[in-house]
């Protein structure tokens, strides 16, 4: 049985449910340490390892029959468990996040027959914490899953985010001040807060998001869905499936997938952007547009290890957003003395193209302009009939609302008319990479269609002599990388009024 959606591990072993073993992790890190950190993107299965780690700490070793930890803990000995999950509950209202905790807290007691009588969240935690400790003897496992939740959900009230991380700050400050009661600690989120604002004081906190030992603890490898899922590959192009769902990387030595979009392309046998259609987050895409971010940069971002890990609610880095929602994963690094530069790009075919889908739907709300007729555009291109794609990219822009552009007041920046068109030749599933380099610098737009190839450059005219665009196109002599690798290699400059907000000029030039 295909485990879509299971996050309860004892029910996915009870089902006999397609399992990937993920108990030698829980080796590797009973001994290495005590407290963890792990930050993974939505739907990647940290909810089921932290409910894996709940019933191993439990002493349930029926379920662990063939894993490969079955032999090697010691079933003699059981710890009590206090779970936290903040994977539900409405957390842009105020106030919420302690009546939360209390409740969550309140049911734990129940089950443990602690009689928890602080009024506090902090305090009631630590009073279990130490009581528990009390009655077994054994030392606590404590388990937070989606630590983040509370604070995400509500970035679009940022008072009411900074008051629930506020309150959540004081809450996992219990974790260092009751050390003595804890057996092992595990926290999982999305995000990655700084330890200054949410974590402090907890200096101990072993922080495994990046470490190449670790890198597959969630989601599917290569080998998963062949020692774990052959039975399913039967009849899906093995090519597609990479393409489609492939390539987040943590920096080990082979990529993976996520377990969402396999289990429901195996559940379906059709390629489909599954995980991007739970939900892009709403903040994510205005946060890109509020930073004029094109749409052109997103294949070409870099960042440091402590950019990538520095999101608070008032300091949100654009390349930390991207990457730890998953929308962007590291494609390589590059040491630069004590330091490591990161590049980003997107992770597969899935991201690329949702995320774009969103943006063009954001810039050109109209849906009847935006998703022209597919085989008419290709078609187009193939024969090189640049008249009429001049005339679908004029009709592209007249269809976004000229209150749209007194919103955004981003009509003047030319990467916003690049991403425009770059998002909509991607939505019409046509192969355009942004910014290709050559010797010489790189053209806004490369697209590719068979044995043609297309070079394209934006600009925006500003009222002051200026060379075309097409003319920059040839004396930067961008298309000359592509001479003897296409039939056919068309130059293709596109120029932006700045009242119009339309198309001014469109030249192009075929090479050979």
């Amino acid at each position: 049985m295909l485990p879509i959606g299971t996050q309860s591990f004892l029910m996915l072993r009870e089902q006999g449910c397609y399992y990937v073993d993920k108990t030698h992790f829980i080796g590797k890190l009973l001994r290495r340490g005590r407290y963890f950190f792990l930050s993974r993107p939505r739907r990647f299965g940290k909810s089921l390892f932290v409910d894996t780690l709940r019933q191993l700490f439990s002493g349930k070793e029926s379920l662990f029959d063939g894993l490969w930890i079955r032999d090697r803990w010691d079933w003699s000995v059981q710890h009590p468990v206090l779970s936290l999950s903040f994977g539900y509950g409405h957390f842009h209202l105020a106030g919420y996040i302690h009546t939360h905790v209390m409740e969550q807290l309140g049911e734990l007691a129940e089950d443990s027959k602690v009689n928890a009588s602080h009024e506090t969240g902090p305090g009631r935690f630590a009073q279990l914490i130490r009581e528990l400790h009390r009655r077994s003897g054994r030392r606590v496992a404590v388990l937070v899953d989606e630590y983040d939740k509370p604070i995400l959900d509500a970035l679009e009230a940022p008072g009411v985010a900074r008051a629930n991380r506020d309150y959540l700050k004081g809450l996992y400050g219990v974790i260092k001040e009751c050390d003595a009661h804890i057996r092992f600690a595990f926290i999982t989120g999305v995000s990655k807060f700084s330890k200054v604002s949410l974590f402090s004081g907890l200096n101990n906190l072993d922080d495994i998001t990046l470490d190449p030992a670790y890198s597959a603890i969630c989601g599917y490898t290569e080998r998963d869905l062949d020692e774990v899922f052959a039975p399913e590959l039967a009849g899906l192009d093995r090519a597609s499936i990479r393409h489609w769902y492939n390539g987040y990387s943590w920096l080990g030595s082979e990529r993976v997938y996520n377990p969402f979009d396999i289990l429901l392309l195996f559940s379906r046998r059709a390629f489909r952007a599954y995980w991007i259609e739970t939900g892009t987050p709403t903040f994510l895409v205005k946060t890109l547009f509020k930073r004029k971010v094109s749409s052109l940069d997103l294949e070409h971002m870099t960042g440091s290890e402590e950019l990538l890990a520095k999101f608070d609610v008032d300091e949100i880095g654009t390349e930390a957003l991207l990457f730890q929602t998953g929308y962007l994963t590291i494609t390589g690094q590059q040491r630069l003395g004590r330091r490591t530069r990161y590049r980003l790009g997107y992770p597969n075919f899935e991201v690329k193209l949702a995320l774009n889908e969103q943006l063009l739907a954001t810039m050109v709300p109209d849906k009847s302009r935006r998703v022209a007729d597919t085989t008419r555009l290709r078609d187009l291109l193939t024969t090189g009939n640049l008249g009429a794609l001049e005339t679908r990219i004029r009709a592209l822009f007249s269809a976004i609302p000229s209150d749209w552009h007194r919103r955004n007041r981003i009509a003047d920046y030319e990467g916003y008319y690049a991403s425009v068109v770059y998002s909509w030749f991607l939505t019409h599933d046509l192969d355009a990479v942004a910014e290709e380099g050559g010797s010489h610098g790189r053209a806004d737009m490369v697209v590719r269609l068979d044995n043609t190839v297309y070079i394209f450059e934006f600009k925006v005219t500003r009222g002051t002599p200026q060379g075309s665009a097409l003319e920059q196109i040839k004396a930067r002599g961008y298309g000359n990388k592509y001479l003897g690798q296409h039939q056919r290699v068309y130059l293709v400059g596109v120029e932006f009024g700045r009242q119009s907000r339309n198309v001014e000029r469109f030249e192009s030039e075929r090479l050979c």
